[in-house]
């Protein structure tokens, strides 16, 4: 396998290891600085110049991309997926990861645990943004910032809102988030690498900080993770779009609060607490799914004019319930079933003998007319005006 990895950090201890790793298993790799590649746009076919040369040919890529440079990191790691080259983090899994508060909104729409968490810009709705989430003491976030960095606990509500004010006052954007006070100054971060966590630790704040992050002085332990965390995470990566990925939770009384998915997660931490050879693993898993690049499936199946992709609710009054989906008659309106969601069970390219059950979600490619009628109504989030009683209304007649 030929590896780039994008990283500005050549002698990092992260991209040291990886780098080290793939060559310890005959890949050639080599660390590229991601600030020097060229987007070509100007040929038949999406093409890199990198130092001014076009760029030979790689296999696969691992983007170590820092938060300074997202968007045109995330901008040429889009450009190797256009020319099919493997990478374990798409560009919209970095930048989904490296937003915050898009990140918190695409979670929420799965079952996720996740601290209680709104977003204002009106220093009206400030002290009915922190009652939403609680009450004082809240987490104050900047949408951008790694390392702790950009995140504060206020007290109390005056606190608040006069931190948030002057944050507004130079254009920052901030998430107001519930403060989980039984993880007690800890947090656990679990290293993701394909389906499956490789490592993980519980890292705790030292003294009085609050902030858990090795990079503020806190302190690790390697852990063994129980299936619900461990599921947690993996899910929480994959639904960003991430192969490799860290991924902080802390331990709510209900259980994982994920506060957020890393897309670039260093391995310093990790390997010395767990004593893990995580990079080897991180290399092992692209050599795996190099083959695999990954396929921005909805716009490449949505190119044929009338055909798309679209979730199917199989309702409790369906006729397909109970029925097969060779017996369902989607193939005879030329739908094809690419995945069945039921309940929290993932079933991709589900067999035409499985029986379709009440609340199952089907994604489809097919014909858009003829999937119209399955697609769900969308929920009314207010009420419909009600009529106002006649007795109420006013007369526009003469008298």
């Amino acid at each position: 396998m030929k590896l780039a990895i994008l990283s500005r950090s050549p002698q990092s201890y992260s991209t040291q290891r990886l780098k080290l790793a793939a060559l310890d298993r005959g890949h050639n790799c080599k660390v590229l600085n991601t600030l020097r590649f060229a987007i070509d746009l100007s040929g038949n076919s999406p093409d890199l110049q990198f130092q001014g040369k076009q760029l030979s040919d790689y296999d696969a890529i691992l983007p170590r991309i820092g938060s300074s440079i997202t968007y045109y990191g995330t901008a040429v790691v889009r450009q190797f997926e256009q020319m099919d080259v493997y990478t374990p983090n798409t560009a919209n899994g970095i930048s989904n990861s490296r937003d915050k508060l898009r990140a918190t909104q695409i979670l929420s729409r799965h079952d996720i645990g996740i601290p209680s968490t709104t977003f204002v810009r009106d220093r009206k709705d400030v002290t009915a943004a922190i009652e939403r989430v609680g009450g004082a003491p809240v987490v104050i976030k900047l949408l951008e910032g790694t390392q702790g960095i950009g995140v504060i606990l206020a007290p109390d509500n005056n606190v608040a809102e006069a931190i948030i004010e002057t944050l507004h006052s130079t254009q920052q954007n901030v998430l107001i988030q519930q403060f989980i006070s039984e993880s007690k100054g800890k947090d656990i971060r679990a290293l993701v690498v394909g389906d499956r966590v490789v490592g993980a630790m519980r890292r705790s704040a030292q003294g009085d900080e609050f902030r858990s992050n090795v990079h503020r002085g806190g302190t690790v332990e390697a852990i063994e993770l129980d299936s619900v965390y461990e599921r947690t995470a993996v899910r929480a990566a994959q639904i960003m779009g991430l192969r490799v990925a860290g991924v902080d939770m802390l331990e709510g009384h209900d259980g994982p609060l994920v506060m957020e998915v890393n897309s670039s997660p260093g391995l310093e931490g990790i390997e010395k607490a767990t004593g893990l050879d995580i990079a080897g693993s991180i290399i092992d898993y692209i050599a795996n799914q190099v083959d695999f690049p990954e396929l921005d499936v909805r716009q490449r199946l949505t190119i044929s004019t009338g055909y798309g992709v679209a979730e199917l609710m199989v309702k409790d009054d369906s006729h397909l319930v109970g029925t097969t989906i060779a017996n369902s008659g989607l193939r005879e309106q030329d739908i094809t079933v690419l995945t069945l969601h039921r309940d929290t069970e993932v079933i991709p390219n589900p067999r035409e003998t499985r029986i379709l059950n009440a609340n199952d979600r089907l994604l489809c490619f097919g014909r858009l007319e003829s999937m119209r009628s399955m697609i769900p109504k969308r929920k009314e989030r207010r009420p419909s005006i009600k009529k106002l009683k006649e007795s109420l209304l006013p007369d526009f007649h003469d008298n």
